[in-house]
């Protein structure tokens, strides 16, 4: 597959196009900056999985170590990368930004470390699409400890990508030619890291109802 048509959106479209290193990239970039929110890291991990596993068939094969490695360096380096912004501008850049997507993931994410503490906030993060983006530097920004970041960043980090890959790599080493079912077990897992995400919306609603 030629990288010039490559789509970033699509999980089996960029592992196709830049095997595992695209993986670090896509994590490093989601994770780590503010204008990766809209990448797919919950189905680029488990589809990378899938595509690890000796039963899945198809083009696009990779390797588990690298898989593994490759995304516990950019989910990990990437969430660093984003605190260090946070602590020199992040509020500021936030405020430049126009998406309202990324300024509602910032609400988010200060009422996640309000309600659940630095470090709790920062594991369960990994889990909400456009949270895990924005609360890195907002951790930075509030001034969250160096030292309590980076060890819970690590965890979550390490929970969320091998745990992913994992769960995919199970599934495609128990079903044969699982790369048949690719979009619909895509989807599901894009329904599913969404859950908390419609949780934390119809909350918020339900708040705001109740607090007329």
């Amino acid at each position: 597959m030629s990288s010039l048509a490559v789509n970033v959106l699509d999980a089996g479209s960029l592992l196709g196009a830049f095997g595992a290193l695209g993986i670090a990239v896509v994590l490093f970039a989601e994770t780590g900056l503010l204008v990766g929110f809209f990448l797919p890291g919950d189905s680029l991990l488990f589809t990378a999985g899938l595509l690890a596993a000796p039963g899945a068939g198809g083009t696009v094969r990779l390797d588990l170590g690298q898989v593994l490695a490759a995304a516990v360096a950019g989910a990990l380096l990437g969430a660093q990368t984003g605190f260090l912004i946070g602590r020199r501008g992040g509020r500021a850049l936030l405020q430049r930004s126009r998406s309202r997507k990324l300024h509602e993931g910032a609400e988010r994410a200060e009422r996640l470390l309000a309600r659940y503490g630095h470090g709790k906030a920062v594991v369960l993060a990994r889990f909400v699409p456009v949270v895990r983006t924005v609360l890195n530097p907002v951790a930075g920004a509030l001034g969250v400890g160096t030292r309590t970041f980076t060890l819970w960043q690590t965890v979550g980090g390490l929970v969320w990508t091998v745990g992913l890959v994992l769960a995919g790599y199970a599934l495609g080493s128990s079903v044969p030619n699982v790369d048949r079912y690719l979009l619909p077990m895509v989807a599901a897992v894009v329904l599913v890291s969404l859950t908390p995400l419609l949780v934390e919306v119809l909350r918020s609603r339900r708040a705001a109802r109740s607090g007329r």
